[in-house]
């Protein structure tokens, strides 16, 4: 079954809201089998329904919608969808008890304009919405589905849960669907292509190879869609798939979306081990990204920002005559960074960095995206690396980090 996704509000045009709703359906409905053909996003208008609508139903079997059924007059979508269906609005009692059990625990007035959320076109079934007062609305008409929900991303994703996914199962796709994917680190995604090449060229017609650079990242995804295979049969084949790419690529590799820093914690623990940093050019983010992680406590023990040169000399105690020598980015200072700072923060790990993040204060001997990145380690050998990045600042301090955690992995799985 083929699947199209269309966001109905202003707020989304203009940027005012993320479209998070389309990322997370399109992920749900290919694990149920159902391919995502198109995502669109139009304005509150009757006309832009009509023609989405109109679009939608000559290339897709299921069509959903979000947004546009509030209870102030610039939702429209309920009314534009009984004109598009032609047919009258009538008041579902199971919705209209809903939003009066909603408003008195909230211990608020139960308004006309709150009753009226229970109005919906009577050729739909109305859907119940368990976390908000809007119910949805399914049709099905000329071998279409349709299917009408709240823009609030909670309260979308508690119908589809709780309703709508076992009316779509129940319509029995004759696709099997399925997705792997394994994120590469540190390598280009140019090499990463000439290198899979040949495997790439021999894919067979129903698996396909998407490359999803990311900041030093490169997820492959590979995908499968079949009627004369089952999903374990697809799964068999992406994974003898994965192997041959894996033996290509090496250890640069990581399982699904896993986050670098999960990764460097669960290495960290099993081998009970602590990490530290000190940190100039990416301000702390690598150390922000190691505590985003459930129980980093266990191995992190903290981080030292030395952001300016006095500070460099007051905490992380490099002499001011290297400093003036080399300069503040520098292997050398880079070096004594991660030295001074694993003995000061008592880890068996101490990441360094300092850079030029930009846009400004770059020079021709120093550009802006110059970078190094130290690591000290438990046998006392440090490791530097002089890295050249590229983009916006942010894009600069994310692309330090992935391949600061990056260096860490690759320590800790083969220690030297």
């Amino acid at each position: 079954m083929l699947a199209e996704i269309i966001t109905i509000g202003d707020e989304i045009l203009i940027g005012q809201t993320i479209d998070t709703n389309s990322a997370w359906l399109g992920n749900r409905l290919n694990q149920y089998g159902i391919e995502v053909i198109q995502i669109t996003s139009i304005n509150d208008k009757k006309t832009s329904i009509f023609r989405a609508l109109n679009e939608a139903e000559k290339r897709a079997d299921i069509i959903l919608m979000t947004g546009g059924l509030g209870p102030t007059k610039d939702d429209i979508t309920k009314k534009v969808l009984t004109e598009y269906f032609k047919c009258d609005l009538v008041y579902d009692k199971l919705a209209q008890d809903n939003i009066q059990k909603i408003l008195k625990r909230l211990n608020r007035e139960v308004l006309q304009i709150n009753l009226d959320q229970a109005l919906v076109p009577e050729k739909c079934i109305a859907i119940q919405n368990p976390k908000g007062t809007a119910p949805g609305m399914y049709f099905e008409e000329n071998n279409t589905i349709y299917v009408s929900m709240p823009g609030v991303p909670y309260e979308m994703k508690a119908m589809m849960e709780n309703d709508i996914f076992h009316r779509l199962l129940a319509k029995n796709s004759t696709y099997s669907i399925k997705h792997h994917t394994i994120t590469v680190v540190g390598i280009p995604e140019s090499y990463i292509a000439s290198s899979i090449e040949h495997i790439e060229d021999h894919l067979p017609e129903y698996i396909k190879l998407a490359y999803l650079p990311h900041l030093n990242l490169v997820r492959l995804r590979l995908s499968a869609k079949s009627a004369t295979h089952s999903t374990q049969e697809l799964s068999n084949k992406i994974h003898e798939i994965l192997d041959q790419i894996k033996a290509v690529i090496g250890d640069s590799w990581l399982e699904g979306e896993t986050q670098l820093s999960a990764v460097v914690g669960e290495l960290l623990l099993n081998e009970a081990k602590t990490i530290g940093t000190i940190e100039s050019c990416s301000g702390g983010f690598i150390a922000s990204k190691i505590t985003e992680t459930p129980g980093s406590s266990a191995y992190f023990k903290g981080s030292l920002l030395t952001y300016a040169y006095e500070t460099k000399v007051a905490v992380a105690n490099i002499e001011q005559k290297l400093l003036n020598k080399v300069g503040a980015v520098s292997k050398e200072v880079c070096e004594m960074m991660a030295k001074n700072a694993q003995k000061k923060l008592e880890v068996d790990y101490c990441i360094s960095t300092t850079g030029i993040a930009g846009p400004e204060g770059g020079s021709a001997k120093k550009p802006v995206g110059l970078v190094y990145i130290g690591l000290a380690k438990p046998n006392g050998t440090i490791q530097v690396k002089k890295c050249k990045f590229f983009g916006t600042r942010q894009q600069i301090i994310e692309r330090t980090s992935n391949e600061a955690l990056n260096m860490l992995r690759k320590a800790i799985k083969v220690p030297k």
